[in-house]
């Protein structure tokens, strides 16, 4: 599409979307939302400069490679966090812990914030990688 307004309108509009789908990941252990929640938000923000500024535009600023970096190395922590914290609570081994803080605050459960950072990121590439390989057939 190649229209002024809309690729004006949508230029001022991302940032805002993409720093609203931060928000909602990092106060999801907080408040209702998370890392699912926020990575949708994130991944509709891509799809949507896709949509306006065409997939060269989207290939150039987003490039495939960079993000599928960005899933596994998500993947991988994430898998190494949740076993980290199912071996030292299952085992009750007493190894070091993060501190589970003041209830309320924004570093306040553990590893729940570092999950669900990681959760949006693979949201975010899943739904992105998702819309392109249906609109174009490629990934």
């Amino acid at each position: 599409m190649n229209s002024t307004i809309l690729s004006m309108v949508s230029s001022m509009v991302i940032p805002f979307i993409q720093l609203f789908g931060i928000y909602v990941i990092v106060n999801g252990h907080i408040s209702p939302g998370g890392g699912f929640a926020g990575g949708t938000i994130i991944g509709v923000s891509l799809i949507l400069f896709r949509i306006v500024g065409g997939s060269d535009a989207a290939k150039k600023k987003y490039p495939y490679q960079r993000l599928i970096k960005m899933t596994c190395l998500s993947l991988i922590s994430y898998g190494l966090i949740k076993g980290y914290s199912f071996i030292n609570g299952g085992l009750d081994l007493h190894m070091y812990d993060l501190p589970i803080g003041t209830p309320g605050d924004i570093l306040s459960g553990r590893y729940l914030l570092p999950l669900n950072i990681f959760v949006g990121a693979i949201v975010a590439s899943a739904m992105y990688f998702l819309y392109a390989l249906f609109s174009e057939g490629e990934i």
